[in-house]
């Protein structure tokens, strides 16, 4: 071992992936100890840590290559000691030199004079820091470090979840910096009902997404959106984003209130390279609708819109919550439009929860689509075992995940085992399917009889942690 050159042991250390090996590794000899700590480039601190100013300053010291730090306090408790706080962060970056990912999660000493030390850090001007991660962090609401970041054009990540005082009109600061940035991830808090009392009346009607909106810069940059909890303002806010991010890849929509139709047109015009996108949707009041006036503020109009402008989109993700499957009429999407965009475009990945529109006469189109690979149902009321056996028809489907799927039993998933082409199968909480019928239907098989809560697969109740 003494031979080997330092270059040869660090390429050796690379490659142990296991962090109680390295561990183990590094205690073998001084030597090993030094280079595990030279290749170190990720460190997560949490409750149990609570150092002086200089022994911070040793531990960061001592790994010269990191470039990401995450400072996680979920589930902390005073018992736990005191948690890091602005001079500790700024103690922290500074002895960072190669610092680009930075995570802050329920931190709830840090605030915005935190923030506002590490915009100005000299060490971390000269890095190039490109992602910010903060989240559940309570004290932090100023918006005058994500001016001066935006300013900067370094961040090419920014993560903002469930960080009370930060709006979706603090993040029009960051200006010019949405031209650099990659991904974007925004989350407000729930309330105690998993919902904002204020979301109730989200359907703006007289909102043309057509029309251009006062914000004048863009989002050349942006593949990767997800946007979560709040509702959009008429020409305000950050409804601006679906009409500016050309190059958008992957888009996350998860109960964003006060969308409707033309925003999604908007989209789909200006994406073409759009592959992904999740629609979490609950019915919202319309007054331009006739009856008790509730619906999804998404209709067939969006998925037609998809199907004719984005020829690369490949997963799709339907979750619709609180819709009643007594009025199907509030969802606003139909087994029609969602078969169309099928057809259309070359999706192998389907996720459908709460689905309440969707039956056996939709597994048949399904079963037909040439490129689908992966199909999940949850809470799809309609599915039965003729589903069953329409989909085990199909070409390419290789995953089959069913969570919550009541009508589906024993004698459907017999089809899926005398078809003998499923690779992974998932049965969770579909409480008239055995687990001795599940035996053989592909080469990974995971069965539950039990399963997580209607809220939590829809997540719409408030969560503590995450």
């Amino acid at each position: 071992m003494e031979d080997l050159p330092d270059a040869l042991l660090a390429e050796i250390v690379k490659r142990v992936t296991e962090r109680n090996d390295l561990n183990s590794l590094s205690l073998v000899s001084k030597r090993l100890f030094a280079i595990e700590a030279e290749q170190k480039e990720c460190i997560r601190v949490g409750g149990g840590l609570c150092l002086k100013t200089e022994e911070l300053v040793s531990l960061f010291s001592r790994f010269p290559s990191l470039c990401k730090v995450e400072i996680d306090y979920a589930g902390w408790t005073p018992s736990h000691g005191d948690q890091l706080d602005n001079h500790d962060l700024f103690v922290i970056s500074s002895h960072c030199p190669s610092l680009t990912d930075l995570t802050l999660s329920f931190c709830s000493e840090i605030n915005d004079s935190g923030l506002g030390c590490l915009a100005y850090c000299k060490k971390l001007l000269v890095a190039t820091v490109s992602g910010l991660f903060l989240i559940n962090c309570e004290k932090i609401g100023s918006a005058e470090w994500l001016e001066y970041l935006g300013w900067k054009g370094i961040l090419e990540e920014l993560v903002v979840k469930k960080c009370e005082g930060i709006s979706q009109y603090d993040l029009l600061k960051f200006g010019s910096g949405w031209t650099k940035l990659q991904k974007f991830d925004f989350e407000m808090k729930l309330g105690p009902w998993g919902v904002h009392s204020s979301c109730e009346h989200g359907f703006d009607p007289m909102y043309n997404a057509h029309n251009p909106t006062r914000y004048d810069f863009c989002c050349e940059s942006l593949k990767d959106l997800r946007l979560a909890h709040f509702k959009a303002g008429t020409e305000v806010g950050l409804r601006f984003i679906l009409g500016k991010c050309k190059a958008l890849e992957k888009l996350c929509l998860e109960y964003v209130y006060g969308l409707n139709d033309n925003d999604m047109i908007v989209l789909s015009e200006s994406c073409d390279n759009l592959k992904s996108i999740s629609l979490w949707l609950k019915p919202v009041h319309n007054d331009d609708l006739d009856g008790d006036g509730f619906r999804t503020a998404f209709t067939d109009n969006s998925l037609k819109a998809l199907a004719l402008n984005c020829p690369m989109l490949e997963a799709v993700e339907l979750t619709f919550a609180d819709c009643d499957t007594f009025y199907p009429s509030e969802i606003g999407f139909t087994q029609k439009g969602l078969v169309v965009l099928m057809q259309s475009c070359p999706i192998r990945a389907l996720v459908l929860n709460g689905a309440n529109f969707f039956d056996d006469e939709g597994m048949m189109a399904l079963s037909s689509a040439p490129l689908l690979q992966t199909l999940e149902l949850v809470d799809c009321r309609e599915i039965t075992d003729v589903g069953l056996l329409l989909i085990a028809r199909s070409p390419r489907l290789i995953n089959l995940t069913l969570r919550l799927c009541e009508l589906v039993t024993d004698v459907g998933v017999a089809e899926l085992v005398r078809s003998q082409k499923l690779e992974s199968l998932i049965i969770e909480g579909c409480r008239r399917v055995s687990e001795q019928a599940v035996l053989g239907t592909g080469r990974s098989v995971q069965y539950s009889g039990e399963t997580a809560s209607l809220g939590e697969v829809k997540r719409i109740y408030p969560l503590l942690y995450g």
